[in-house]
């Protein structure tokens, strides 16, 4: 009887002990510093982005009123390698999880600017892609994930509306070569498309708002 109750009060113990530090574990987390992501932005980022994550060069993304939870996480696979760019993993490896977070709000925070598209012959296939995809190639609607109007559904699929049109071309391209590979699905439909295909739902993602 004396070893049974030992144990009760050795197990409620252990029970009370633990309790503090799940509390401690499901604790949500600060918002994020935007002064703070400010500073990382100027000091690390500015250069490639522009100061406030708009329409820089083409070569690049536009990081304005992008998802907080999508950057974050592409911060943290570039400096992990599950995302592979020599230049990205050097200027991430020097981040925090909590710089990521304040520089993805900071981002985040911006009115995305509009953009357009370009190309009136292709414009129409790319509209007819994103919207009701490629039944003959199993290619699902872009919409499906990313919104009819581009804007994406925060931490699992990115804003797409008013990207440059150049960088979700070569985003798509290196999904296709296999040279970016940190999400299975876009490596299928990727693996899909044509390259007239990739220029025209470039193009047509450029000009949604």
């Amino acid at each position: 009887m004396k070893s049974a109750l030992s144990l009760l009060f050795a197990a409620l113990f252990a029970a009370v002990s633990v309790a503090p530090a799940l509390a401690t574990e499901t604790k949500p987390k600060a918002p994020p510093d935007l002064k703070k992501g400010e500073a990382v932005s100027t000091a690390v980022c500015a250069a490639c982005h522009s100061a406030d994550g708009s329409r820089g060069s083409p070569a690049n993304p536009i990081l304005q009123g992008q998802h907080p939870e999508y950057l974050a996480k592409q911060l943290a696979e570039f400096k992990s390698g599950a995302r592979d760019n020599v230049i990205m993993k050097g200027f991430a490896s020097a981040l925090s999880d909590d710089d990521m977070r304040n520089v993805a709000g900071f981002y985040a925070g911006k009115q995305a600017k509009p953009g357009f598209a370009r190309n009136k012959e292709l414009v129409a296939l790319g509209e007819r892609i994103y919207r009701g995809g490629i039944a003959d190639k199993q290619v699902p609607a872009c919409a499906g994930c990313h919104s009819p109007n581009g804007a994406g559904i925060p931490s699992h699929f990115p804003r797409l509306g008013g990207q440059h049109a150049e960088y979700t071309k070569a985003q798509l391209n290196a999904f296709r070569r296999e040279v970016r590979t940190n999400s299975t699905p876009m490596l299928v439909i990727a693996s899909r498309l044509s390259d007239r295909e990739i220029d025209a739902l470039a193009d047509y993602v450029a000009g949604l708002r």
